[in-house]
């Protein structure tokens, strides 16, 4: 029998002018495949050793943008600062642009 791998929850931000596919892909065939508009935070969750993938469409086709670790989109699960103890201020994730 085949353990469940552990989902950690991670999120990516498309901070681009143009919209772009995030592709996760992890262990056990896990497969994740979402549009990112600009400026869009996604969160999603995914096995703690995939792989993510982002793209454009260019000139000449599909083109690969970047490719991260999904250890490196990790999101913290720690509560949210009040606004009293540096806040909003000092959370560049709670501002809005």
């Amino acid at each position: 029998m085949l353990a469940r791998t552990e989902q950690v929850d991670c999120g990516y931000r498309n901070g681009s002018d143009r919209m772009v596919i995030l592709r996760c892909i992890g262990p056990e065939q896990f497969f994740l495949e979402r549009v990112v508009f600009p400026f869009e935070l996604l969160t999603f969750q995914c096995p703690a050793r995939s792989e993510v993938e982002i793209w454009t469409h260019g000139l000449g086709g599909p083109e690969l943008l970047e490719a991260i670790g999904a250890h490196e989109l990790l999101m913290e699960s720690s509560p949210v600062p009040e606004p009293a103890a540096g806040g909003i201020e000092s959370n560049p994730w709670l501002q809005s642009s």
